[in-house]
């Protein structure tokens, strides 16, 4: 495990990193620096401790936003494709799959019945 140190609100701390992720865990430090420097700069909040509580729950809500939308994005069924045209071949699984439901779809409209 890699050391790194850095700085929020002009404060240093040593932070233990695996190796490989440094990066992210610079970013992380920017958005909680960056959060807490704009709690600070509202005015209202002075104390270190109430400034990383108020930027931990507001990281905390934006996130669970995100989860929140991801999951309704998740859950809505994918745009539909335009059915391939006679003769071409579909480029992937789904468009062949979209291309054989299709067919199936015209082949039943006729009379309702596969056989």
């Amino acid at each position: 495990m890699k050391q790194l140190e850095v700085q929020i609100m002009q404060q240093s701390y040593l932070l233990g990193c695996p190796e490989g992720r440094e990066a992210r865990l610079l970013e992380a430090v920017e958005r909680v620096d960056t959060a807490m420097m704009r709690i600070r700069d509202a005015g209202k909040v002075r104390a270190r401790e109430r400034i990383a509580v108020l930027a931990a729950l507001n990281l905390a809500f934006e996130l669970a936003d995100r989860e929140v939308a991801d999951l309704a994005a998740a859950a809505q069924p994918p745009a539909p494709r335009p059915a391939a045209e006679p003769g071409s071949a579909p480029a992937s699984d789904d468009e062949r799959l979209l291309a054989l439901v299709h067919r199936l779809d015209e082949a039943l409209d006729h009379d309702g019945r596969l056989i």
